[in-house]
């Protein structure tokens, strides 16, 4: 699971050194409120302005005269600090406000006024244009006294006037509740359903024994009927449900609805259409991900960007990174890779799992009898190295690859081979903030046992794929995995530090014999060297059940080797039982989604949702599909390719974790650039980006102040500032390519 803690403003500097106070006078504060002079009836006393922003009192409101020209909202302020906020409480924030010209967007913030700068609540309303009264209901999730009123101004190239009054902050109100709009009560894939594939939905209703249902084409004509099936209360979501088998109907089409209980569906296809595009979309995001290069608007019509993290002011660059304090005494190139996730860091432990899963994706097709490799071969990705006569699939996963081996500590130095854990900014920066317009100084962490092997596994694969496209590469890949591999060997409990989460994620993992084990069947599988063989028979994971509940993971990697040493051709001893294992696997995750209402291989202890748990459904996926290209038995396929119902609509909230797939779906995903929800300029997330999906532990200060209390599958908001429950990350999004993949090719 991916730890975090996340400031989402940073007015460090601001408060620091470029607040100037203005004049005071006397104030009074009512028993609940929390603002003070909230009417500005005292002038401008309790409020401050940052030194670049003109404000005084006008006509009854206050007026902050923003400099145009400015990076981040953050550079342009105006605000109140010492508010005093209680956890559990609710409270009312409201405010009129203006802005001229009309259109400009004010971040409105309440949160912590000093380090690390947590924000409990924001908003960013577009002024003059909808009205100009606004009010929000949210919970506090912590106790503090050293809480902040703020309103954003800057990142806009033009200078604006923004005038507000009536700010309040109304402690003890009632709290209103969130009630997601979960829409029509049955629940399908939105997407589509193939023609000879399985085809189930669910009913939400109170009733206890069967409905009748019907199959409704594009012109409303009932094109199949039947009855459902009671299933009780589904103990993810706390409804009562019932199932519905429509997959005796084959014909393609388009515009499909379900009709039960008086409800009517959303619509969905049948066909593979849909399949093809989520195939090539969901592997087209790594392109916008990429940091070290310019983004094209031409490859990728409302994405371009400027290339982040050269050196080009306000960047430091990544071409001579240092170390955090007393960590080393040498500088890296480590420009390149892919940004992890919405944030500017990049991970060498998730860039490993998001670097194999998307490698795998290619090998399955070279090897498994659906396999179509030239699905992601030259050209289908519309890449800037499109025409190379390489697969763009590789091209793409190489761009990270050249990253992780640039992680790697050089000859000569302490810890020599071994790679360091992560690269990213001192401090957390807030939203939005472009690549390019970070200026936060960078730094190397340090090395981790766990990061090293992960270099050691995705090089080690590499070698072997690329080895028929650039001999040259897959020669520095081995080597580069050799040298990881010995570095592991002579240090094999470096861990990361759990607490080293300012500026990025920890990525802590406190156990690392997974990690040997995938390494060494990489480098056995590429080398077929005896050491490897013996390194991998002799693990204890060799034999260990793998395939638990929660799936694998960037911190859960044992399944990765299993799942290659199954499929990748070699004359491991004993390989019968390996392949085996992953049928036993399969047949656990087939069982699981057989009995869940929804239909998903996905069932953790309690109920209690993981940080991430759309891929987890997918990975788990993975292990019914891999199953299906061992045995070829129509049932692990069917439960693949059933699974990816659950992602893109067939759940709780009726809602498609796939940003453009569905009628309704998830696209405010938490992101710097990918913003538009805090900025209207901005675009929100690109075509085929999987969301996180529901997290019951609801780590991030918004989704605590509306999803208290939450059940499985409704602990999840659609919101920007959810970073627990709706960030996009490399390696969700590589779950997602791989299983579309393997649908796709099922047509």
């Amino acid at each position: 699971m991916r730890r975090r803690r996340t400031a989402l403003v940073s007015l460090a500097a601001l408060l620091a050194a470029a607040v100037t106070a203005l004049p005071a006078s006397p104030a009074g504060a009512d028993e609940t409120e929390q603002v003070r002079n909230g009417t500005f009836d005292d002038g401008t006393e309790s409020w401050w302005a940052g030194a670049n922003v003109t404000a005084a009192v006008s006509d009854g409101r206050l007026c902050a005269d923003a400099p145009g020209g400015t990076a981040n909202r953050w550079d342009a302020a105006v605000g109140q600090n010492d508010i005093t906020l209680v956890a559990g409480e609710s409270y009312r924030f409201s405010f009129t406000a203006t802005g001229a010209p009309a259109g400009h967007v004010a971040r409105a913030i309440v949160g912590l006024s000093v380090a690390p700068y947590d924000t409990y609540y924001e908003v960013s309303p577009q002024l003059s244009v909808s009205g100009d009264t606004y009010a929000y209901t949210f919970t506090s999730p912590v106790d503090t006294t050293g809480g902040q009123v703020g309103f954003q101004l800057g990142g806009t190239p033009e200078a604006w006037r923004f005038c507000v009054d009536d700010v309040s902050l109304l402690g003890g109100v009632e709290p209103e509740p969130h009630v997601p709009d979960t829409g029509p009560r049955v629940r399908v894939n939105q997407v589509g359903y193939l023609p000879a594939g399985p085809k189930n939905a669910t009913l939400v209703t109170g009733a206890t024994t069967a409905l009748p249902w019907q199959l409704k084409d594009a012109a409303g004509r009932v094109v199949a009927h039947g009855r459902s099936t009671p299933r009780g209360v589904d103990a993810s979501s706390g409804q009562n449900v019932h199932s519905i088998d429509f997959g005796r109907h084959n014909r393609r089409g388009e515009g499909y609805t379900l009709v039960a209980d008086g409800e009517t569906s959303r619509p969905f296809d049948i066909g593979t259409a849909a399949y093809e595009r989520l195939r090539t979309d969901s592997a087209k995001y790594y392109y916008t991900q990429r940091s070290g290069i310019a983004v094209s608007d031409e490859l990728r019509p409302g994405y371009g960007r400027p290339a982040g993290h050269v050196g080009v002011a306000p960047n430091r660059g990544d071409t001579e990174v240092p170390c955090q304090p007393g960590v080393c005494d040498h500088t890296l190139d480590v420009s390149g890779g892919w940004y992890d996730a919405g944030d500017h860091g990049k991970y060498v432990v998730n860039g490993g799992i998001s670097t194999w899963e998307l490698l795998s994706t290619h090998e399955r097709a070279l090897h498994a009898r659906t396999g179509q490799p030239a699905k992601l071969g030259d050209g289908t990705l519309a890449l800037p190295e499109s025409g190379n006569g390489v697969p763009d699939i590789l091209d793409e996963a190489r761009w990270e690859l050249e990253f992780l081996l640039r992680m790697q500590v050089p000859r000569g130095r302490p810890l020599a081979g071994m790679a360091h854990h992560k690269i990213h900014d001192e401090q957390w920066t807030g939203l939005p903030l472009l690549p390019d317009d970070d200026p936060q100084k960078r730094e190397l962490h340090p090395p981790s046992t766990a990061a090293t092997l992960n270099l050691a596994a995705t090089a080690a694969q590499a070698a072997r794929l690329y080895r028929a496209h650039d001999r040259q590469f897959a020669a520095k890949t081995l080597a580069a995995a050799r040298t990881a591999w010995a570095a592991a060997l002579a240090h094999p409990d470096v861990l990361a530090d759990e607490s080293d989460g300012v500026g990025g994620g920890a990525y802590a993992d406190t156990r690392v014999d997974d990690e040997f084990y995938w390494a060494a069947a990489e480098l056995y599988l590429t080398t077929g060297e005896r050491e490897f063989a013996a390194y991998v028979l002799g693990s204890p994971v060799h034999t260990a059940d793998v395939f638990g509940p929660t799936g694998f993971d960037w911190s859960r990697t044992a399944a990765a080797a299993r799942l290659d040493l199954a499929t990748v051709p070699n004359r491991l001893p004993g390989r019968d039982a390996v392949r085996r294992s992953v049928v036993r696997g399969a047949d656990g995750y087939l069982a699981t989604l057989r009995a869940h209402p929804y239909g998903m291989p996905y069932a953790p202890e309690g109920n209690r949702y993981d940080w991430g748990s759309s891929h987890q459904v997918l990975n788990n996926a993975v292990v019914l599909a891999t199953a299906h290209d061992l045995t070829g038995r129509a049932a692990y396929r069917d439960g693949a390719v059933q699974s990816m119902d659950y992602i893109l609509g067939r759940n709780a909230l009726n809602i498609s974790y796939v940003t453009g797939y569905g009628e309704v779906n998830a696209h405010n995903q938490h992101s710097r650039w990918y913003a538009h929800q805090l900025d209207p300029a901005l675009p929100n997330p690109p075509a085929g980006t999987l969301s996180g999906g529901p997290n019951s532990s609801i780590q991030d200060p918004f989704a605590q102040s509306r999803l208290q209390g939450c059940v499985g599958q409704f602990c999840f908001i659609d919101d920007i500032q959810s970073w627990s429950t709706n960030e996009h990350t490399v390696n969700w999004n590589a779950a997602l390519t791989r299983m579309a993949s393997f649908v796709a090719d099922q047509g």
